[in-house]
């Protein structure tokens, strides 16, 4: 009874708050961070500016980063709330268990997103597009205005444009 309840008190202490990534369903990722926002879950759907051509327009459209993806903010408690938007599918699993992505990692994703250019770096190195910090990306593919990088804790590839 006394071990029960010291795991107990332990896991109360050590409330941690981690991202996690949660796949949705296709073209959901905006719909869905809204959703959790409204529900009080820290949600982030990272967007860059993407230009769509017609034959009779040009048109500026947010697009997500990571595709039929969203990070969310929650503590172990609250894990199964974000099934409450309708759009969301299950979380990301990495060796069996939840992705858990650094506070670091989504810091830098949101300061790449908000000034990201295009550096002068060669494939195979390290990447510091001022977005993932020193060592967390490498450059795999480059061309003239596009730039995939490996995010390795998120094992994840992301394809950067200028705009």
């Amino acid at each position: 009874m006394q071990k029960y309840q010291r795991n107990v008190f332990s896991c109360i202490k050590n409330k941690t708050v981690n991202w996690h990534v949660i796949y949705t369903k296709h073209r959901h990722e905006k719909k869905v961070e809204q959703d959790l926002i409204s529900l009080g879950i820290q949600a982030y759907c990272p967007t860059r500016i993407k230009y769509r051509f017609w034959s009779d327009r040009v048109k500026k459209v947010n697009v997500p980063v990571l595709p039929s993806m969203v990070l969310v903010r929650v503590d172990e408690k609250s894990l199964n709330s974000v099934f409450y938007s309708k759009g969301v599918i299950g979380y990301m699993f990495w060796l069996g268990k939840r992705a858990v992505v650094r506070d670091q990692e989504v810091k830098e994703l949101k300061k790449s997103l908000s000034n990201y250019y295009l550096s002068k770096h060669d494939v195979g190195s390290k990447i510091g597009v001022s977005s993932f910090g020193n060592n967390i990306g490498t450059i795999e593919k480059k061309s003239k205005n596009k730039i995939w990088v490996s995010l390795e804790n998120l094992a994840y590839k992301l394809k950067l444009e200028t705009v």
